[in-house]
């Protein structure tokens, strides 16, 4: 019988470890697994690389993990909040923190070619920019493309709305964000949902994230 249900956070979050590549899903706050975050916090390991549209707000678990020097490097978006300065700010005006800053675009494709098993592909954002320095660039019918490597994780840690023992998904709105595309692109993927249902439950037309894509399931009602 398959069941990807785990009833604690130790049993969700095992294995994961120093020097680990973590796919965190959502925009901003929207659909971010930050329960399982927490988890990872309570776990202890560093050496962390964070892929996530955006770094920190200021106060919330990506902070923490920050502040206590968890995290080595940040891919993202946006490294800044919309208001005031953050840790993130901090640590990375001290060189005590990498960043990977990636166009939002261009995350999300690279997030899908790592899940699609695609080695790269070109595009024209970033092209003439410091985006684009060390980068492989090409002319393409008279325009500059710059490639971008796939981006892959050793853990995808995402958030749904409803998921079953198999680990189909379905979503709430803002948290399709990166969510899904995250769910095919790591060895080892860790879902929270807020809710459980039965198999059956779940419209086969409203999944958004087969279960073949998921290893484990830990419910977190809200």
């Amino acid at each position: 019988m398959i069941n990807k249900r785990v009833d604690s956070m130790a049993q969700a979050i095992q294995g994961i470890k120093d020097g680990d590549v973590l796919l965190i899903g959502g925009f901003g706050t929207s659909g971010r697994p930050a329960e399982l975050l927490a988890g990872v916090f309570d776990l202890g390991v560093k050496d962390l690389t964070l892929v996530a549209n955006n770094a920190t707000t200021g106060t919330d678990i990506m902070a923490d993990l920050m502040r206590a020097n968890r995290v080595k490097k940040m891919v993202c978006s946006f490294p800044r909040a919309l208001v005031g300065k953050t840790i993130f700010d901090e640590l990375y005006s001290t060189g005590k923190i990498e960043l990977e800053l990636v166009p939002q675009g261009t995350l999300a494709e690279r997030i899908r070619a790592g899940a699609a098993g695609i080695g790269g592909f070109f595009t024209r954002t970033a092209a003439g920019t410091e985006l684009a320095r060390d980068k492989e660039t090409r002319q393409i019918d008279g325009q500059e493309y710059v490639f971008e490597k796939p981006l892959v994780g050793d853990v995808a840690l995402i958030q749904a709305k409803k998921g079953d023992r198999w680990g189909n998904l379905v979503y709430h709105r803002g948290a399709r964000v990166n969510n899904p595309m995250m769910a095919g692109a790591a060895k080892l993927v860790i879902a929270q949902v807020n809710e459980f249902v039965e198999l059956g439950e779940l419209d086969p037309e409203q999944i958004v994230t087969p279960g073949v894509f998921i290893d484990r399931v830990i419910e977190i009602k809200k």
